[in-house]
C-alpha cells in the first residue's frame, strides 16, 4: 500500500510539472508601426562651431566673430587651455535676448552663462531661436582677465 501511495504521489508530480503548455497567442510583428506625434516643431537652421582654444600664451574663441540667423545653433568647443565657458554679457544684449539665451541655455552657471568645460573637446550648444536681431557680446569667465571674447552677430 505504502509503494502504491509512493508511485501514486509520483505520478501527480510527473503530471503537474510537465503537462501541455498552452499555447502562446502568435502576434504579427510585420504591422507598420504609426510615427510619434510630438508638438516639437522641426529643427530648422544651420549649426556653427566655436573654438575655445589657447594658442601660445593668447586664450581665444575662434571664429571671434560669427554671424547667424535667429534659429541658427552655436556649438561651443573646448580645444585647448580649458575650462572655458561662454557667459553673454547681459547689460548689452538685445532687448529680450537674455530671456530667450536663458531659456536656451542648460545647465547654466548663472544668468545667461554656460557650464565650466573642463574635459578636451566637450562641447556645450546654444540655441539662437527666437532671439532678437543685434549683437552678442560673450566672453570666457576664467579667461575674460586674459582678453577671451568673441560677439554673436543674429540676423
Amino acid at each position: 500500500m505504502r509503494k502504491m501511495m509512493s508511485v501514486a504521489g509520483l505520478a501527480f508530480v510527473l503530471a503537474a510539472c510537465g503537462g501541455e503548455k498552452a499555447e502562446t497567442p502568435a502576434v504579427d510583428t510585420t504591422a507598420a508601426v504609426a510615427p510619434a506625434v510630438t508638438d516639437a516643431p522641426a529643427a530648422t537652421g544651420t549649426t556653427h562651431e566655436v573654438q575655445m582654444v589657447l594658442e601660445g600664451s593668447a586664450y581665444k574663441y575662434i571664429p571671434e566673430n560669427l554671424t547667424v540667423k535667429a534659429g541658427d545653433k552655436v556649438v561651443f568647443k573646448n580645444a585647448s587651455g580649458g575650462p572655458h565657458n561662454v557667459q553673454f554679457e547681459a547689460d548689452k544684449l538685445p532687448a529680450g535676448a537674455a530671456a530667450v539665451l536663458d531659456a536656451a541655455m542648460v545647465d547654466r552657471m548663472g544668468p545667461v552663462a554656460g557650464p565650466l568645460l573642463a574635459e578636451p573637446d566637450a562641447t556645450y550648444e546654444v540655441s539662437f531661436a527666437g532671439a532678437p536681431v543685434g549683437a552678442y557680446p560673450y566672453f570666457c569667465l576664467p579667461h575674460q582677465a586674459m582678453g577671451m571674447k568673441g560677439v554673436i552677430t543674429v540676423e
